[in-house]
């Protein structure tokens, strides 16, 4: 195998070990034998930045055509083989890349990474309009369903449209519309495929109970023919101002329950100092039942009966502080704003209190280590910190760098960024026949901010 391979600690002396195939396939493992289970996570550096106009939404369908059966698999044989041996597997797409994963009993790796390679290798054989129409009538149900008929289910999108300009890579979402679904042809699918589906544009990582060597060599023998492909074209640039430079606003009537003051707002790129002391104070002003907006708006003024504020990490574009309030009884929007300014204005004055950064950080930490502790988890965060960053071994030490951003770090980065003037709002009033709505569009964006495509 031609390879080469870096080694060190990481948290909890985690470790990871980094190879090369000839085509250009990259391979991270992490050796850990605590329990007999392994987990096989593919990334391809392809997501909906890298989609052109009139054709948006083509990365998730393709996620879901790689589920259609290959030269060796048909049908739905992929499901049928993982969950016959005893494991479980699926598929997301996000904004800037597109995940494969199994995890499996230990003695059954082999079969994952056989499958994986099968449909790397020759999925174009299998694709054909039958396909192509079916995959394309289930994304469609799939954007009805937690899209466009559920409360709130258009806001994410809505949103995203509005922080990123016309013409910005990221100004359209993952799912996207219905008709560019329509629009897409098999034609458009088999490029698709040759353009970003080689191994060459792919990092596979394989963690837990394993033997590297045999792993390794099994990866050579089902990936390692495979020819790579020089066509792709690198995504769009993605570079905005740090700041929006003006609140931008719609007001949405719906068949909603509640009304509902949502807003994002601009924040720095991903894998830098700054992220991670945004990531904090999002989580000190909006991170569960102990935090500001929660003990203001839901405890004390008792003016809703949900608020957070969340993180969406981006690397290619400025990320999103993802602000969501749901209202009580007839409480009217403005209220609601006029408190969430004055909460965002005194914590850019003051910064966090020495317990609620201990608290912040805690939160992370163990978010993180949660993460980390499973084979999944961790194969999908070196996967990520190699595909995005460069480095696989930055996934074992995200913790010490949350761990070491100050007060001052923190304060610094709500003042110049959780700003009116730098932040996209959507204010949701029901109209008649809001009492008769049912349920919420929170799994939808969630689902997409985090780039679920759940098959």
């Amino acid at each position: 195998m031609g390879h080469t391979a870096t080694q060190q600690a990481g948290s909890g002396g985690l470790k990871a070990t980094e190879h090369r195939l000839a085509n250009g396939l990259r391979v991270v493992l992490s050796e850990d034998h605590l329990t007999p289970v392994a987990a096989v996570c593919l990334w391809y550096d392809v997501g909906s930045r890298h989609e052109v106009k009139g054709r948006t939404g083509l990365a998730h369908l393709f996620e879901h055509l790689m589920f259609q059966g290959s030269a060796q698999v048909t049908g739905n044989g992929h499901f049928e083989l993982v969950q016959g041996a005893g494991g479980s597997l699926n598929g997301t797409t996000s904004f800037e890349r597109t995940n494969y994963f199994e995890t499996m009993p230990a003695h059954q790796v082999e079969l994952a990474l056989w499958l994986e390679a099968d449909r790397m290798g020759s999925l174009l054989t299998a694709l054909d309009e039958e396909s192509l129409e079916n995959q394309r009538d289930v994304v469609k149900n799939e954007r009805r369903q937690r899209y466009d008929n559920v409360p709130y289910g258009t806001a994410f999108e809505k949103l995203v449209a509005m922080a990123y300009p016309e013409g910005h890579p990221y100004h359209h979402t993952p799912i996207g519309s219905m008709a560019d679904l329509d629009a897409a042809s098999l034609e458009d699918a088999r490029e698709f495929f040759r353009t970003y589906y080689a191994p060459n544009n792919a990092v596979l990582s394989i963690v837990g109970d394993i033997d590297p060597e045999q792993t390794l060599a099994w990866v050579e023998k089902y990936f390692g023919s495979i020819p790579s492909h020089d066509g792709k074209r690198p995504p769009r640039d993605g570079t905005l101002p740090e700041v929006i430079g003006g609140q931008l606003r719609e007001v949405v009537e719906e068949e909603v329950p509640a009304r509902a003051l949502m807003a994002a707002y601009r924040l720095p790129h991903d894998g830098t100092r700054e992220s991670d002391a945004a990531d904090l104070a999002l989580t000190v002003l909006g991170g569960g039942e102990s935090s500001r907006l929660h003990n203001r708006l839901v405890r004390r003024d008792r003016t809703a009966v949900a608020a957070g504020f969340g993180l969406l990490r981006l690397s290619g574009a400025p990320s999103l502080g993802w602000l969501d309030v749901k209202t009580s009884g007839g409480v009217e929007v403005p209220a609601i704003e006029a408190a969430v300014d004055e909460e965002l204005a005194r914590f850019a004055e003051e910064g966090p209190t020495p317990q609620e950064m201990e608290r912040a950080q805690a939160q992370i930490e163990r978010e993180w280590l949660d993460r980390l502790a499973t084979v999944g988890g961790r194969a999908d965060e070196l996967c990520r910190y190699a595909v995005l960053f460069g480095d696989p071994q930055l996934a074992l030490t995200a913790v010490e760098r949350v761990l070491d951003i100050t007060p001052e770090e923190v304060r610094a980065v709500a003042a110049a960024r959780l700003r009116p003037d730098n932040r996209a709002v959507l204010v949701y009033e029901p109209v008649q026949g809001a009492e008769d709505a049912a349920g919420t569009a929170d799994e939808a964006a969630e689902t997409d901010a985090e780039g679920e495509a759940a098959q």
